[in-house]
């Protein structure tokens, strides 16, 4: 009898399993959810393309850095400008206001049902204790005009301690030294050893502990990988305001006070580029970007990754060229100006007449004509970081599929290997830098008054080229 139930309990095991994968057949998994690759907001297509790496007529500071391949390129979302002052600003005011959350959320304000709460508390055997690591409770307004003393002392460290009197009016200023962005993110090519947690640094040895906060999901989780995923994080904690003081930097015996104090404040300038940007604080922002709109994906069915990041250099310059695989600007032409010689970019023309394209400084983004693929200043206005870290012959060792040289140099680096590409040239550049070929760099952890970036995004689905391409003869 018992063995009749065995028989029985394994063929209606065995009728089971077959029932749910396709009545014995492979049908792969069922009831996926539907992907449509949703254009991001500001956002234009750039399809995948094979074309001349680094081609072009001129190498006018014979630096021996371009130099041509064919390479080929998978499609890609791009910023249609490069990334304003206004659009970072959301990002230091984010960093600021989960400052004052948190702030607000620790002190012992004695109106605190008046105030709410500024961080999330635990529910059930452990409610109202404070979620570790701290969550923010974003629901809740910050009282920044609050006459409650125990409010604004708990929000005085976001204040500098300037004596006022300096000033001929009475305002508040940050004190953005405070302003650090803190991530994590991995880093896939760099293996690190687990048995090596100097490799981790002092917050990565969390990592190693059953149960821990900061592995969360990852700490125990069996992988292929072998220890889980913690080797492959890295952690970065960024400054990211930017450096207003890089227009007394870059120009000695040069009088440009007034950007210092007006060019990413003043609402003159919101929709100019923002500079005085590192590579880092641009790495933080595309990490910060990229957590944005996933909180905002989050529970829908379409709730893939959708990683914002700096563009590699391959990339770059295929959007630049906008399908004229042998110009030398982005409008497709030779030359630098139009037929009624109005300048089609933002640069430093005829011996340094700053003014002659319409522009002293920065000008508004998108004030010239597109590329044939709808992006703008990929020319002049500010040059723009890449993925990329800078080496004369990359070119060389690179993959043909994609390219890309990458490398995350410390501070302990040599400052040959802390140089990142920035490519399009800038207001104060020749024409020649503003070519769609011609290569520079600046260091990771310079910020400079002339250079900015854009965030590109990968495209998930087919890869379908361009079969348009224009000629090398277009120009406006």
């Amino acid at each position: 009898m018992k063995r009749v139930i065995i028989l029985f309990a394994t063929a209606f095991i065995f009728m089971v399993s077959c029932q749910n994968g396709g009545d014995g057949q492979l049908v792969g998994v069922k009831d996926r959810p539907e992907f449509s690759d949703l254009e991001p907001f500001g956002m234009v297509y750039v399809p995948t393309g094979h074309y001349v790496m680094g081609g072009g007529d001129q190498d006018v500071p014979f630096a021996l850095t371009q130099q041509s391949r064919n390479v080929t390129v998978a499609a890609f979302w791009m910023d249609e400008t490069e990334i304003t002052n206004n659009e970072y600003r959301q990002f230091v005011y984010w960093v600021r206001d989960s400052l004052a959350h948190v702030l607000l959320g620790d002190a012992e304000i004695t109106e605190a049902e008046k105030y709410g709460h500024y961080l999330k508390y635990d529910k059930g055997e452990n409610e109202g204790e404070i979620i570790e690591p701290k969550l923010i409770n974003w629901k809740e307004k910050i009282p920044w005009d609050s006459d409650n003393e125990e409010v604004q002392s708990a929000l005085s460290p976001l204040y500098s301690k300037l004596n006022t009197r300096f000033y001929h009016y009475s305002a508040k200023r940050y004190n953005v030294s405070m302003f650090n962005y803190e991530y994590w993110w991995f880093d896939y090519r760099n293996y690190r050893d687990p048995k090596d947690p100097d490799n981790f640094g002092a917050s990565y040895k969390e990592f190693d502990k059953e149960g821990s906060d900061y592995g969360g999901i990852y700490a125990n989780r069996p992988s292929s990988m072998g220890n889980g995923y913690q080797r492959f994080i890295k952690h970065e904690v960024v400054n990211i305001y930017p450096d207003t003081l890089c227009w007394a930097h870059d120009f000695v015996y040069s009088y440009n006070e007034p950007m210092i104090l007006n060019y990413f404040n003043n609402p003159q300038y919101d929709n100019y580029p923002v500079v005085g940007v590192s590579w880092r604080q641009a790495k933080a922002f595309s990490s910060w970007r990229t957590q944005l709109r996933m909180s905002w994906l989050s529970g829908k069915e379409y709730a893939f990754e959708h990683e914002f990041r700096l563009p590699s250099e391959a990339e770059w310059e295929w959007a630049a060229r906008g399908g004229n695989s042998l110009a030398s600007y982005p409008w497709g032409g030779p030359y630098t100006t139009n037929q009624n010689g109005c300048f089609l970019s933002n640069f430093k023309p005829q011996r340094g007449n700053y003014i002659a394209d319409d522009n002293f400084y920065p000008g508004i983004v998108a004030h010239y004509h597109p590329n044939d693929w709808g992006l703008f200043d990929m020319s002049g206005n500010v040059a723009e970081w890449c993925e990329d870290a800078f080496d004369e012959s990359a070119t060389n060792f690179t993959h043909d599929m994609n390219p890309s040289y990458v490398y995350y140099a410390t501070k302990d680096d040599s400052p040959v290997k802390k140089r990142k590409v920035i490519r399009g040239g800038s207001w104060k550049d020749v024409s020649y830098y503003t070519t769609v070929y011609a290569r520079t760099y600046e260091y990771q952890d310079t910020c400079k008054s002339y250079v900015g970036f854009r965030n590109v995004q990968s495209f998930m689905g087919r890869q379908r080229g361009d079969n348009n391409s224009r000629s090398a003869s277009h120009v406006y």
